[in-house]
């Protein structure tokens, strides 16, 4: 029997406005959003502070205004931001070579035979958090457990400045009960078709046939079969790269029409544009995915002059490419929107936040 992995994921708390924060003594206790200008724009990231009053990441920005009236919005800074970064993937190296970077603020070690700290990996956990702390002046939050699933879920559970160990003798108690939408990587649409087909928790989907997954979900309803039982043979890939970042979404009810598509496209690019922004990244090609009711799956592309991060741009080509000529009348069950061709961001051009995103691109 192999001996268990000791994986750790660190996720910093409420990165880019702790940042802004921390440099601007202006900011501190204030509700903060770090977003683009612009009416179409999205909350990149919230404070703690915005938090309490609904504000969330990848909110429309208007409707956090709406929420909370006096929040201050500041534009990101992606330069300051991979700073800081890079200095708390220096604190993560120096404990192992074994990182695996998902954005600027957010990674999985492991760290079964460390460089340094010993063999606990809780007591690692608190040593890199404490170094993080010292050199950054930001606070971390951690999850300590067997694999990266359960680390990630972890992590989750004491925000912020937190540190979670989830052992395995824990893992029925957590994970029986949890709702479905609770799931690392299960996200709302697919959660309502689990809902659908009576799984509701945890339990119901171990119950569930991994070939029933397959048949709905694909591959990755044999994934889902699998958190369920807290399995998870991923390994920690410091090698992983960003070639593209994306975002889909299954349906429960098969969508028809352009109309229909074009309207599910803003929520699905809030969540590209937030993940781009996490990774200091944008895209020069973007790439609409739809798969139809008989599970067939196209495609369609187009590659731009001007790199795109924001949400309203990436509605607006991802609509120009979801034409009644494609979508043919058929049903569609999924619907995705991916950022290609990644490189630096920058700010919009001006007067690109006006433009409509069901126009042509």
């Amino acid at each position: 029997m192999s001996t268990p992995r000791k994986i750790i994921h660190v996720d910093m708390d409420a990165f880019y406005a702790s940042v802004e924060q921390r440099d601007d003594g202006r900011l501190r206790g204030r509700p903060l959003a770090v977003a683009w200008g612009g009416k179409r724009s999205v909350v990149l990231t919230a404070s703690y502070e915005a938090r309490v009053s609904g504000v969330r990441s990848a909110m429309p920005l208007y409707r956090a205004l709406e929420r909370c009236p006096h929040l201050q919005v500041v534009p990101p800074r992606f330069e300051a931001y991979r700073e800081v970064s890079a200095q708390i993937r220096a604190v993560f190296s120096s404990f192992t070579p074994l990182v695996e970077p998902l954005s600027l603020d957010e990674a999985y070690l492991d760290v079964s035979q460390p460089l340094r700290g010993g063999p606990s990996a809780t007591r690692i956990a608190q040593a890199i958090r404490a170094e993080i702390r010292t050199q950054t002046g930001l606070s971390a939050t951690a999850g300590v457990s067997v694999n990266k699933f359960l680390a990630k879920l972890a992590s989750g559970l004491n925000k912020p400045d937190g540190l979670t160990v989830l052992l395995p003798p824990q893992v029925d108690e957590l994970l029986l009960p949890l709702p479905v939408a609770d799931f690392h990587g299960i996200g709302p649409a697919t959660a309502a078709r689990l809902t659908q087909m009576g799984i509701h928790t945890g339990a119901d989907l171990r119950a569930a046939s991994p070939e029933t997954l397959v048949e709905q979900f694909g591959r990755v309803g044999e994934h889902f079969w699998r958190i369920a039982h807290g399995l998870d043979d991923r390994p920690v890939d410091p090698h992983r790269p960003h070639k593209s970042i994306g975002a889909e979404e299954t349906y429960a009810d098969d969508l028809y029409g352009p109309q229909a598509v074009h309207a599910v496209l803003p929520g699905i690019a809030a969540s590209v544009e937030r993940r781009l922004a996490r990774a200091g990244l944008a895209g020069k090609t973007v790439i609409l995915k739809i798969k139809f009711d008989d599970w067939s799956v196209v495609t369609r592309r187009v590659t731009v002059t001007y790199p795109v991060h924001e949400a309203g741009r990436l509605t607006q080509l991802a609509g120009a490419l979801a034409t009644p000529e494609l979508l043919g009348g058929r049903g569609v069950r999924l619907v995705g929107i991916t950022a290609a061709g990644l490189c630096l961001p920058a700010a919009p051009p001006l007067g690109l936040f006006n433009l409509d995103p069901l126009a042509g691109a």
